[in-house]
């Protein structure tokens, strides 16, 4: 599949379920409203749906959320569709995760052909932690990343960069990723949602991060890329790749080769956009697919040349109404 800007798009995200067991305040309210189990699509339906778009050429599918291992019935989909691992035509099967149900999956995600998760971790302070996640319990995290590590998962750590929050962290978290064999990326806040307060109070430019993380650490280009929009810095002292994703401060949607699957069936091509196709309906209404192909071949089309995030003193509303726990993080 190619887009209009001649981008070939091969990379599926796709968010099983909008519920988390979190409630981080950069990215939804504390009291989120979530989707009825039965405006879902069924497993059986995410089956057909990505198993077409891998027999279309998409080679990579991320599992995501809301949390994702919340979904009951999840292991059993993840095994089912990791045929499309054993037979080659899907590369690579991953997942995002908040880490609270690690300690119980790991090994099975392992079993199933995933090798490689992200995991959301913004502060190692387990009281800071709670603030930001209201409620949550940091050790419960921290088990699971070791029951991860023990599996043979290879791990890398995505970090919202948070003004007078996080920030003096950062540096530290470098070291305690590093020391773990961790890769980490640093992201700038997204205007996605309504969060019931400021988004500005915030939002830390990571260029101004770099800089500070050059103090301490001795960053250098890194030669590995993806088509994604993490841009990377090798960290000398611990081997380890260091990320930056600034939706913000510098867009990165020159080789965008993804799309973005919400669990109720709606698919976007960009994060940043409302464009949007129903594959939901066009499922349901044909089995033989005709409709479900034609509803992937106008989304391509309405995939824009760059996302239109943005954030100012006199900008506090979101870029866009919906959250990101229902696009799919």
């Amino acid at each position: 599949m190619q887009d209009n800007f001649g981008r070939h798009i091969d990379y599926l995200r796709v968010s099983v379920t909008d519920r988390c067991d979190f409630r981080c305040f950069y990215c939804m309210p504390k009291n989120m409203t979530f989707l009825p189990r039965s405006k879902l699509l069924s497993f059986e339906e995410l089956d057909q749906v990505c198993s077409t778009f891998v027999d279309r050429g998409v080679t990579k599918i991320r599992l995501t959320g809301g949390e994702p291992l919340l979904r009951r019935g999840i292991m059993d989909f993840i095994k089912g569709f990791s045929r499309h691992l054993e037979s080659g035509a899907l590369h690579e099967l991953t997942l995002t995760t908040n880490g609270s149900q690690l300690a119980k999956h790991a090994h099975d995600l392992k079993a199933c052909g995933i090798n490689r998760i992200n995991v959301s971790l913004d502060t190692l302070d387990a009281e800071k932690f709670s603030t930001i996640t209201r409620g949550g319990h940091l050790p419960q995290v921290l088990a699971g990343l070791d029951a991860a590590v023990k599996a043979g998962l290879s791990i890398k750590i995505n970090t919202v960069a948070l003004k007078s929050f996080n920030e003096n962290e950062l540096s530290a978290l470098v070291g305690w990723c590093g020391d773990r064999g961790f890769d980490l990326t640093l992201i700038e806040t997204m205007p996605l949602g309504d969060i019931g307060g400021d988004r500005t109070e915030h939002y830390l430019a990571l260029d101004d991060v770099k800089v500070s993380l050059q103090s301490d650490w001795d960053l250098t280009p890194s030669p590995h890329t993806t088509n994604g929009p993490s841009r990377y810095m090798d960290v000398t002292a611990t081997g380890q790749r260091l990320g930056f994703i600034t939706p913000l401060s510098e867009h990165f949607c020159d080789t965008c080769n993804r799309m973005r699957l919400t669990c109720t069936g709606t698919l976007f091509m960009c994060l940043g956009q409302d464009s949007s196709v129903n594959l939901r309906d066009a499922l349901r209404a044909d089995q033989s697919l005709r409709l479900l192909n034609g509803a992937i071949d106008e989304a391509i089309t309405l995939k824009p040349k760059g996302h239109e995030f943005s954030i100012g003193d006199n900008d506090d509303k979101p870029t866009l109404k919906r959250h990101m726990n229902v696009t799919g993080g």
